[in-house]
């Protein structure tokens, strides 16, 4: 099979499934959407004698291997074309595939299913245990332009080699008073941290209020009494391993008094729920949408993103002392 007839193919199997979406509704899970993906490839190349695996490597890319040709299968429920993609080390790839193609299915807003070439699509590194790729379907972007190098070229480099354009990549982003934080050449599987570092003190207001609403959701115990130690401890570190951003202050994240009387100057009361309160809607918006993952390393499992504030109010009524969370927040939202 030539190219040219593959990417027909691709054009096929994304009809087939944007028809399904419109008679049979949205796709729920990444797991159900590759393996609909996998099911219809094998329907068409079958009768070309070529096999697909069905039970491939959990971690295997491309998730989808056609002979020379590769899919990697993206699914999200929100309305959004882009996702975190493989690592930039590509220590599983299937070395027998010379072309790699995304098929995305975007299930938020307007259901729709599109491919694309993986190497057009890639525009961003960013970090979670070791620095990914980031892809979008139709970018105005190409990183590989942006770093002088093709795809082809960068994915047969040493991680040394790889981290060299990374890291001139990252410079090149750097605003006035950022420092790269990732400075080695061998990416470390259990370290996560952002590219960037910046202080919490120069955000914007909005920036602020959304990462204390995020770090707030991530953990409860920041609803402690003021003499418990370490309550700070894990939203701090979220903002700075998810976000690149240091805090010197941890109580200026939720207890200062600018931040627990921002809607009423008056003092007295608890600051804390003061606090919380001003962020309710941020916090309810981050339980929305963060990712699962993060639900799994912060609170030790995961919800479906409408049970997650019962799920925190619950959680934060056994922290507290003095007051109870589930009767005084998100009566309104």
């Amino acid at each position: 099979m030539e190219q040219r007839e593959f990417e027909k193919l691709l054009d096929q199997v994304v009809a087939n499934l944007n028809t399904e979406l419109a008679s049979h509704g949205i796709f729920t899970s990444a797991k159900e959407f590759e393996q609909r993906v996998r099911q219809i490839i094998i329907s068409f190349v079958g009768t070309h004698g070529v096999e697909v695996d069905f039970s491939p490597h959990p971690h295997a890319f491309p998730d989808i291997a056609v002979g020379k040709f590769g899919v990697e299968v993206k699914f999200t429920l929100h309305n959004t074309w882009r996702s975190v993609a493989n690592s930039i080390v590509e220590s599983t790839r299937n070395n027998d595939i010379v072309f790699i193609y995304i098929v995305f299915g975007k299930m938020g807003g307007t259901p729709e299913v599109k491919w694309a070439s993986y190497d057009e699509s890639v525009i961003h590194v960013r970090t979670t245990h070791v620095p990914r790729f980031e892809v979008e379907i139709n970018p105005k972007r190409s990183l590989f332009k942006e770093m002088g190098i093709t795809y082809k070229v960068f994915s047969q480099l040493s991680v040394e080699e790889k981290m060299k354009y990374i890291r001139r990549y990252a410079r090149s982003r750097l605003k006035p008073g950022e420092r790269l934080w990732w400075l080695e050449d061998q990416p470390e599987p259990e370290h996560s941290l952002p590219l960037e570092v910046r202080l919490y003190t120069s955000l914007s207001h909005e920036e602020k209020r959304r990462l204390r609403a995020e770090a707030a959701i991530l953990s409860p115990k920041v609803v402690s009494p003021s003499r418990t130690r370490n309550k700070y401890d894990d939203a701090v570190l979220y903002i700075l391993t998810y976000h690149g951003v240091i805090c010197h202050q941890a109580r200026d994240l939720f207890s200062a008094g600018s931040v627990a009387l921002r809607s009423n100057e008056e003092r007295g009361g608890i600051y804390i729920q003061r606090a919380l309160q001003d962020i309710e809607h941020e916090m309810y918006d981050a339980a929305m949408r963060l990712e699962d993952a993060l639900f799994v390393e912060y609170w030790g499992s995961t919800y479906h993103p409408r049970e997650r504030i019962k799920v925190w109010l619950c959680m934060a009524d056994i922290h507290a002392q003095g007051w109870v969370p589930s009767e005084v927040l998100f009566r309104k939202v």
